[in-house]
């Protein structure tokens, strides 16, 4: 049983760790709205990786050849949502800092809540099915001997989940420090932008790598 434990706390933090486009969404989310939302949004992606674990202890190399005429267009899909919420979040921080040097300070709407943000993050990474594939891959390979029956298979995925919300937990309370930080008018629209331009530079990248030259 222990096995099946370690084995599945590793396999849910070399999956949540790489820092990419969704993990820097979750950071300026977090850092834009309030700790209670970026905690809904990091729980949902490790919702996302512990249906992932969850389908590859059950389905295992089954699940491999039926997903992979999706993973392009998947991926494809991630990316431009991702850009479309990089764009957005740009242009409403731009909006509102004009808006406030123009009229002084405006009373801002109510930031979303987590129920909101958990939904988003959870759809946003479960459009992502290389995460069953990478689950699939270490129950088939080196891990399998630790997930060969129903309890350990429980634990395995139960750990994966709460590394992986562990990790996540820890990128949305650096985006809350970050918030509180740059709490100025200023500050917000520098952190706006700058995290808006990396996760387009991020999701370009995933499209380079998905779609030949």
């Amino acid at each position: 049983m222990s096995g099946a434990l370690v084995a599945g706390l590793l396999a849910g933090l070399g999956i949540a760790m790489p820092v990419g486009a969704v993990a820097t969404y979750l950071v300026a989310v977090t850092a834009r709205t309030n700790l209670r939302t970026g905690a809904g949004a990091a729980l949902g992606v490790a919702t996302a990786d512990g249906l992932y674990a969850l389908l590859a202890v059950a389905g295992g190399a089954a699940l491999v050849p039926v997903l992979r005429p999706f993973l392009l267009p998947l991926r494809i899909a991630s990316a431009v949502v991702l850009i479309a919420l990089a764009v957005h979040a740009a242009a409403t921080a731009v909006s509102r800092y004009r808006a406030r040097v123009t009229a002084g300070p405006a009373r801002e709407g109510a930031p979303p809540g987590p129920g909101r943000a958990y939904l988003g993050f959870l759809g946003i990474t479960l459009m992502n099915p290389l995460t069953v594939i990478y689950f699939a891959a270490l129950v088939m390979g080196g891990q399998g001997t630790a997930v060969t029956d129903l309890p350990r298979q429980t634990v395995y995925v139960a750990a994966a989940f709460a590394a992986s919300a562990a990790w996540q937990l820890l990128l949305a309370s650096g985006g809350a420090l970050l918030g509180r930080t740059l709490t100025g008018d200023r500050g917000r629209l520098v952190t706006a932008t700058a995290s808006s331009t990396l996760i387009v530079v991020l999701a370009v990248q995933l499209l380079a790598d998905v779609i030949p030259p």
